[in-house]
Order: C-alpha cells, then sequence, then structure tokens
C-alpha cells in the first residue's frame, strides 16, 4: 500500500470507514446530501491505488453521464497519489455505466452461447409500443367491442411483470385493476411480442435484463463473470428492481467485494418496478457478512430544514434509522405556507422568488416542485404575464421528437433489416407507400435470407417512383459500410431532409436537431455503439423547455419531484402539500404505495440549501366536474405534516389578514344582545 493517506483527509469518519472497508459485503447508507458521489468515487479510486485493476472493477450507476463523471472523479483523486499514471486509470475503466449499457455488452460478448444475433437493435419505449400496437392489430384486439387496453398501457403491464419478476394476473389485481379482465388476451399479446422480437432480432430495455438475469442462470457463464471482476459497485441500489437485483447476486453471490450505495428515504420509482426492498433486505441476503455505513452528516441544507425532513421521514414504517444533521445552523425555520387557492399560491411563489433575485439568487439557484407536472399550470401562466423566464423539467427527450426518431430508425434498419419497427418507419415516410404496401416490402424481406439484396432488387411500389430509388441507394451505401462512421449518419441526413419539408412546417427548426445529432455521433467509434448507447441513454432536448427562457440567460427551475432527485437549489417551493397533492388521490391505496408518496415529500424537502417553502392550497378548480356547483375542492394539509411537528415550521397565511380597524365600524350603531337572543329561544 502506498504510503500516502492525504487523498482520504478530507472525508469525515463515516465516508472514510465506507471508502477504506475491505472484503465482504457493504451496504452504505447515504442520506440527501451526504456526499455520496464523492464517497464512492474515492473508494473506487482507492481499490485501484492499493493495487485492485481497474479492468476488473464493475461501476454500474443510474445514467451513462453520472458513470463518466464517477470516472473523472475516480482519475482525478487517484492523480493526486498516483501522478502522471492517473490517466491510464479512467482508460481501464472500462466496465462503468448503467445496467442497461453493460447488460448490452454482455450480450453480444455471449451471444452465440446464448442463441443471440451480436447484430440485434434496441428498441426504445416508443418503438416498443408501436410493436406491440401491431401485434393488437394482428391479433384483432383494437377490433373488440368493449376497448382494449392502448399500447402504451400493455407495455407498462408487460415491463412491471418482468421486471418485478411477477405472475401477470397479480400484476393486473395489484397495479391495472381496471384493465384485469384482459387478462388471457394480454398473457397472448405478450406472447406474440416476444416470439416478434426474436424473429426481427431487436431487444427492449426490459430484455437487456431479462436475457442478461437469464444468462445468469448458466452456471457457467455465471462462473465466468463472477470472476471476471473482483469488484462490483452499485450506485443508487434503492432504485433497482428485482430483476436487477437477481443479477448482482448470480454476479456475487456470497457478497464479496460488492458494494452498493443509496438511501432508502429516497426511494421513489416503484412506478418503473423498483422496490425499496432491495435495500432494505440487503443485510438479510448477506447475513451475517453484510457491513453497514451510515452517511448522516449533511453537507447541504441548514439545520432547520433537515430538522423538518427528519421529522417528516420518521414517520416512516420501515426505514434505516439515521437523522441527518449540518454544521450550518440558522435561525430561519422552513415555511409552511397556506393560501387561498392556486391562483395565490402561484402569486406567493412569484414574489418569494422576486424576493429571493433581489436579495442576490439567480433564478436558476431556486426551484419549484410539484408531484406531477399538470400542477404548475396555474404557475406557469403567472410567470408568463410576469415575463419571468423559466424551464420545466420532464418534457419530451431528444430521441422522442419524430425527426429524430426517423433519422434513428434509418440506421436501425440497416444495421438490423428484420426490425419492423424501423422498416416500417422508413417506408412510411415515402409519399406514395402505405402501411399495405409497406408491409408487402417487409414480408418479403423477413422471408428472404438476405433481407437487405432483397430490397434492394425490389420493384418500386407503383406510387412512390420518384422517391424509391433515393431510399434504396442510401440504404445501400450504409449497408455496405462504404464511407464509414460517422459519414454515414451525413450521408442519411442528406437523404431525409428533403422529404423533411414535406412533412413538417418548421422542418428548419427541426434541421438544427439534426445537425446536434451529427455533433454527437462524431463521440461514437461505430453505429452500432451510437445506436445502443443513444438508445438506452438519450440526451434532453431544448423541448424540454416548457418556457421559452427569452434572452436572458437566467431562469426559474419548475420540475417535477421526481426529475429533481439529486439537484440541490438555494430556495425550494413545493406546490399543493395537501391530501391530494402530496399524497396523490392516487398514492393512497396501499401502505406501500403511501410510503413511497411520504418519501417524495422527503426528496423534496431536502433538495433545499438556505429556504424551504411547503405551500398549502385550501381549494383547487376542478374543470372535469359537472357545470353545476362550485366547481371547487376543498382540502387540507397534507398528512405527512403532523400537528406535533408544526413548531418545527413558521406556520403562517398569505397573503397574512390584516388587522380590523376598530375606526372602520359605524360609532352610533346600537350595540346587540345576540347572547340574551339565543338564551331566549330556550324560555317558554
Amino acid at each position: 500500500m502506498l504510503d500516502t493517506p492525504t487523498y482520504l483527509d478530507k472525508l469525515n469518519p463515516e465516508q472514510r470507514r465506507a471508502v477504506e472497508h475491505a472484503g465482504g459485503p457493504l451496504l452504505v447508507i447515504a442520506g440527501a446530501g451526504s456526499g455520496k458521489t464523492n464517497t464512492l468515487a474515492h473508494r473506487v479510486a482507492h481499490l485501484v491505488v492499493n493495487g485492485a485493476d481497474p479492468r476488473r472493477i464493475l461501476l454500474m450507476t443510474f445514467s451513462r453521464r453520472a458513470a463518466a463523471e464517477m470516472t473523472r472523479r475516480v482519475e482525478r483523486i487517484a492523480g493526486q497519489v498516483m501522478g502522471t499514471s492517473s490517466g491510464a486509470v479512467a482508460e481501464a475503466l472500462t466496465w462503468s455505466g448503467t445496467f442497461h449499457g453493460i447488460g448490452a455488452r454482455l450480450l453480444r460478448e455471449f451471444s452465440q452461447q446464448i442463441g443471440l444475433d451480436p447484430a440485434f437493435t434496441i428498441h426504445d419505449r416508443e418503438d416498443s409500443a408501436d410493436l406491440i400496437n401491431l401485434l393488437r392489430h394482428e391479433l384483432g384486439f383494437s377490433e373488440t367491442k368493449t376497448r382494449f387496453p392502448a399500447k402504451s398501457t400493455c407495455l407498462a403491464i408487460y415491463s412491471r411483470v418482468v421486471n418485478a419478476e411477477a405472475d401477470l394476473d397479480e400484476v393486473l389485481k395489484t397495479n391495472f385493476p381496471w384493465v384485469a379482465t384482459w387478462g388471457p388476451s394480454l398473457r397472448d399479446l405478450f406472447g406474440a411480442y416476444v416470439e416478434a422480437k426474436q424473429r426481427q432480432n431487436v431487444l427492449d430495455y426490459d430484455d437487456l435484463l431479462l436475457y442478461w438475469a437469464a444468462m445468469m442462470k448458466a452456471e457457467p457463464i455465471a462462473q465466468v463473470l463472477g470472476e471476471r471482476f473482483d469488484h462490483v459497485l452499485v450506485d443508487e441500489y434503492q432504485d433497482t428492481n428485482r430483476l436487477q437485483s437477481s443479477v448482482l447476486l448470480a454476479l456475487k453471490p456470497k457478497g464479496e467485494g460488492l458494494t452498493v450505495v443509496g438511501d432508502d428515504a429516497q426511494s421513489i420509482y416503484s412506478f418503473r418496478a423498483a422496490t425499496v426492498r432491495n435495500i432494505l433486505d440487503f443485510p438479510q441476503s448477506f447475513s451475517p457478512a453484510a457491513q453497514i455505513v451510515t452517511l448522516d452528516r449533511n453537507y447541504r441544507s441548514t439545520q432547520p430544514i433537515l430538522s423538518a425532513a427528519n421529522a417528516v421521514i420518521g414517520e416512516a414504517r420501515e426505514r434505516f434509522t439515521k437523522n441527518l444533521w449540518t454544521e450550518r445552523l440558522s435561525d430561519d425555520k422552513p415555511q409552511l405556507v397556506t393560501v387561498r387557492d392556486e391562483t395565490d399560491q402561484a402569486k406567493y411563489v412569484v414574489e418569494k422568488v422576486l424576493a429571493g433575485r433581489e436579495g442576490g439568487w439567480q433564478l436558476k439557484q431556486q426551484a419549484v416542485l410539484f408531484r406531477s407536472s399538470s400542477h404548475s399550470g396555474a404557475l406557469e401562466i403567472e410567470l408568463t404575464r410576469r415575463n419571468i423566464p423559466f424551464v420545466k423539467f420532464g418534457g419530451l427527450k431528444f430521441l422522442d421528437a419524430a425527426h429524430v426518431k426517423d433519422l434513428m430508425a434509418l440506421l436501425r434498419f440497416v444495421e438490423n433489416p428484420r426490425d419492423r419497427v424501423a422498416g416500417f418507419r422508413i417506408l412510411n415516410l415515402l409519399p406514395g407507400i402505405g402501411p399495405g404496401s409497406a408491409s408487402k416490402v417487409l414480408d418479403a424481406m423477413a422471408a428472404a435470407p438476405a433481407p437487405i439484396q432483397q430490397l434492394l432488387d425490389t420493384p418500386s411500389p407503383p406510387r412512390a417512383t420518384e422517391n424509391w430509388p433515393g431510399l434504396v441507394e442510401v440504404i445501400d451505401q450504409l449497408s455496405g459500410k462504404r464511407v464509414g462512421w460517422p459519414a454515414e449518419l451525413e450521408h442519411a441526413r442528406a437523404w431525409y431532409e428533403p422529404l423533411m419539408d414535406n412533412v413538417y412546417d418548421d422542418a428548419e427548426a427541426r434541421k438544427a436537431d439534426l445537425a446536434q445529432l451529427l455533433a454527437i455521433a462524431a463521440g461514437y467509434p461505430s453505429r452500432e455503439r451510437f445506436l445502443t448507447e443513444l438508445t438506452l441513454d438519450p440526451p434532453d432536448a431544448t423541448s424540454d423547455q416548457s418556457g421559452v427562457p427569452l434572452l436572458d440567460e437566467d431562469y426559474l427551475i419548475l420540475s417535477t419531484i421526481h426529475s429533481a432527485k439529486g439537484q440541490e437549489w438555494k430556495a425550494v417551493h413545493v406546490l399543493n402539500v395537501t391530501d391530494g397533492g402530496i399524497p396523490s388521490d392516487l398514492g393512497t391505496g396501499s401502505t406501500a404505495e403511501l410510503e413511497e408518496e411520504r418519501r417524495l415529500l422527503y426528496v423534496a424537502m431536502t433538495r433545499a440549501r438556505d429556504e424551504l417553502h411547503l405551500i398549502v392550497p385550501q381549494r383547487f378548480f376542478v374543470p372535469q366536474q359537472q357545470s353545476h356547483g362550485d366547481r371547487h375542492v376543498y382540502a387540507q394539509r397534507s398528512r405527512f405534516i403532523t400537528k406535533a411537528m408544526l413548531p418545527l415550521f413558521d406556520d403562517g397565511m398569505w397573503p397574512p389578514l390584516k388587522p380590523l380597524d376598530p375606526g372602520a365600524i359605524a360609532p352610533n350603531m346600537p350595540k346587540v344582545d345576540i347572547g340574551a337572543q339565543l338564551r331566549g329561544m330556550w324560555q317558554k
């Protein structure tokens, strides 16, 4: 071991315990703002500094960007000790990425052993839903007398069954009771969906985990992979599902070299089939060898904010006990503000945001968080009226834009010509080709031993003679890989852009996105890597901006609580802290759902550094109700803020009630003895 421990000097004792842990399974319970990322990066660097081969370290995070940031930190920390050789550490730390990204690499590597064509392509969620929709039509479910579930609902059901390793009937009963009567038909649909994916040599997101977990049940493969990695480290373990847990247990059945980091109090993704049970049950899964290190020192928030957040999560039915603390003392308690309605809520937020700006905070150092994207409607109107720029997170992603999906579909179709969804999308771009003629072309390709050659030999459909030669030419160029990567994408764009002018009124604006796609492509060594990694971890688009930031570089942040996880701001305003808001009306059906709603509020509160405002509107406008009546519903403070917690807040009304002016009452007004009148009601 190198005698230079100075790189650990800035860690607190609990962080250092986690970093220096040796041997068996380690669970790091990392509270909000406790330096989790820094601790995990130091642990990886510490392993390398002390002789671990970085090529034998598997580091899994929940985004490719997080993995890249972690690698940069590891390189910087290792560089303090190893000097100029540190650059080699980042290059050698090749097995860092997301669960899905690592899974895709391993499936290609072991494709022959598990019966996969290594040239498989990966469908994103929309592509998967489109394939299910095609099968719905083929099976006749779209023509039933009663409404069959929509394609997105079908995909959500399938995904939950797979990721939760649950039975279809149980998932329908628990999570989708309104479609439970369609159980047998859905089973048929999902069977056809699996067969179609295998015929077309495509995998969806869930397959990357499903195949990986199934592959690990083959003992020879599990042994090879288990021996390949000396250390396996997993970030955000509270957000893993049962399938991911199965993979980890198969990789390291005894937990040797396994480190998982997370916070059960921030487990808020059950709608993706994540289960808090993975982190809660970790000690039992590896008993008695498992060690637990708790990081409870918070470097983000003031103590009054943490005291309130601790009180909220302290009511949880089951959790790892920890109370966040900090040296950041303050006399300012979090604000618990009752307002009349959503309009006043919006006005209150704007007033406080502008006051913060006048006090020296940028708009982007302040955030407004909400349980559901629809909750910010009144605020967006008020911000627009007051000419305050804002950006709202949780919108359309880059690869969801139709024109970007078109170009990606062309690349996928060339990479895997049996990908029917991609082929269908491309063929239908051509004027004169409809679903019928596209299906004939794709059917012929599917039956041919050389699908691309079959397409090249196919005569032009009668109504597409003008555009058919261009499509055939670009597919011939790309399939032969004669122009190389990323020049292939430029050729694809040259073919596609003239078609855009006929499809989109704003084609010129959309072409800027294609230029951005070209810039992104330059960072990938091959078309296959580009398609795989961009599909699994797409970048955000400017379409995330629900409000236009005008010409000002500063803007207020609006975000759902789910999208805000991992972020922090100087001031945080949480909308609709009411029963029906947090917890949501849809989140009170079971104890588990209610507990997740509690964790959502905790996550929102712990995003704040200096100021926290929880806002409680007394009534809400409900447009979908019948036209007669008030069309308002009345709400009460969230059940998660109990009466016993009120001393932890500055609890008040806004706008504050004005004191009654005695002089406003007429001096000669006669006095009325109402008490005597009421007593007289009961006298004979």
